[in-house]
């Protein structure tokens, strides 16, 4: 225990520092206190039982952004779903591997896209490859997939899912804007 100037218990865990909401000093890494947080899980948790393969049948694409909370928002329970996050929700080659596997080994047949205002992909340009490029000395293979139009580029998405010679299942696609400020999902249709 720390003993402040005072000769008193110092506030906060053993070694003084303010303690987080999972009980991890202020001092602890951002990791310790997500394997902190995995201890106090563990200790209450309970196998569902549950099969690899989602109850809903459904895959959803989405943006990596830490502000939406997906399974909240789509009103879906652990179980129901795949999802596939990625820096913009963008159809890559990677996504397209998880969903072809997503469909192929574990039965999904529908897949949602959704992308989302304020997204920071809007706000940086392919150049952002040549700065990697110059930092580190070797450019990247990947695109950086940004974007200035969010429906032109949901649709690309779209596009790219239902073109794909390697998912089977491509009659159930359909695209969404997530607006951050109110919550809701706006569908974007093909022009």
């Amino acid at each position: 225990m720390s003993i402040s100037a005072s000769g008193s218990p110092a506030p906060g865990g053993p070694s003084g520092h303010p303690s987080g909401p999972s009980g991890a000093t202020a001092t602890a890494s951002v990791t310790d206190r997500l394997v902190s947080a995995n201890k106090h899980y563990a200790e209450a948790f309970q196998d569902p039982g549950m099969d690899a393969r989602p109850v809903q049948q459904v895959a959803v694409v989405a943006c990596m952004d830490a502000r939406i909370d997906l399974h909240r928002a789509l009103g879906l329970d652990l179980g129901d779903c795949h999802t596939i996050r990625n820096a913009g929700g963008v159809v890559t080659d990677d996504t397209i591997r998880s969903l072809a596997i997503s469909q192929r080994a574990l039965g999904t047949r529908s897949v949602v896209l959704i992308h989302h205002t304020n997204c920071g992909l809007q706000s940086i340009t392919e150049d952002f490859r040549t700065e990697l490029e110059r930092e580190v000395g070797q450019r990247p293979t990947w695109a950086v997939e940004a974007f200035t139009d969010i429906d032109q580029d949901v649709r690309q998405s779209m596009a790219r899912v239902r073109t794909s010679p390697f998912l089977a299942h491509t009659d159930d696609v359909r695209g969404f804007v997530f607006d951050v400020h109110t919550g809701l999902l706006r569908e974007i249709t093909n022009k």
